[in-house]
């Protein structure tokens, strides 16, 4: 099983967020953040060796952590934080390994691109930045970095910037502002082309892009039209259910969907689609999105399962 979407704080980043005064930051376990009430973090979930025998005992082959962009780490310019992720977050034993991270204020493309020469699997983008055509066209020279480098992007709620968050319940803005910013991030990729921009570029949202997916019949109602499925997009389970990948798989197929749980704030969701879908879902098409192959036939745990492309 391939997880593309988790999250572990290395110790040097916990420290680093303990150093602030300021949003983002830690008070002793509690996270105070940018628009959203704070959050008392159980320490738990970030002890690396719980989290590996966690890994271990459920069959993850590989866990791919990333940067929570929640907490607006790449529009901060606090450099020693981010250094803090990168090293801390190559230094995960097995099977953890991580996604590369990026300063939207002035990107180190040499930096990123020798993150991705080594062990990070990819680049996390926040979606908060890319709800509009503009948003993805200003960060093209991190895409460049990406495809040239052959590894994927992972699109990812960002700030939440939800003025009166202390008025709002906690799940307000995983379930209102997280899900906006993964819809408009998901159709301002079509409006801007990406594809065309970006041909062997391989692009995964998370959260099932929001649902954005299920939205096609309006797209269509409305004039709007995406064409056939997109081989090199996905979209990842986290936080959603059987109902949910099914409505979003019967509209782009279930090679674009991948397995994410978000853990430690969410955990394997049993998604009922049989052993053969499941097996493809949690291993045949993470990689596909990580390494840009399919796995061995032999591949332990690999089950045969023929493959449809529908479109929209």
């Amino acid at each position: 099983m391939i997880d593309v979407h988790q999250h572990l704080w290395p110790e040097a980043f916990v420290d680093r967020l303990r150093a602030r005064g300021e949003p983002p930051y830690l008070d002793g376990w509690t996270l105070h953040t940018l628009g959203e009430p704070p959050y008392d973090v159980d320490p738990s979930d970030h002890e690396v060796d719980k989290r590996v025998a966690l890994e271990l005992d459920a069959g993850t082959s590989l866990a791919a952590v990333s940067l929570s962009s929640p907490l607006g780490v790449e529009q901060l310019g606090d450099s020693a934080l981010l250094e803090a992720w990168h090293v801390g977050a190559a230094a995960l034993p097995s099977p953890f390994r991580a996604w590369a991270s990026v300063s939207l204020l002035d990107p180190d493309l040499a930096g990123l691109t020798e993150l991705l020469a080594g062990s990070f699997v990819g680049v996390q983008l926040p979606a908060h930045v890319l709800g509009t055509p503009d948003g993805w066209a200003a960060l093209a020279p991190v895409l460049a970095v990406a495809e040239q480098a052959d590894k994927p992007v992972l699109v990812h709620p960002g700030i939440a910037g939800q003025a009166g968050a202390d008025q709002l319940p906690g799940w307000w803005a995983p379930v209102v502002d997280y899900v906006n910013q993964l819809q408009a991030a998901w159709w301002a990729w079509h409006a801007y082309a990406g594809r065309q921009s970006f041909p062997a570029l391989r692009v995964c949202f998370v959260a099932a892009a929001g649902l954005a997916p299920v939205h096609h019949e309006r797209l269509s109602a409305r004039g709007g039209r995406l064409g056939t499925i997109d081989p090199r997009l996905f979209v990842d389970t986290s936080s959603y259910g059987p109902q949910g990948i099914d409505a979003v798989a019967r509209v782009l197929g279930i090679d674009q969907v991948v397995h994410g749980t978000d853990r430690p704030y969410a955990g394997v969701t049993e998604l009922r689609q049989g052993e053969a879908a499941t097996t493809v879902i949690r291993h045949d098409n993470p990689h596909r999105l990580l390494f840009g192959t399919s796995p061995p036939r032999d591949a332990p745990g690999r089950i045969g399962f023929g493959r449809g492309a529908p479109s929209y």
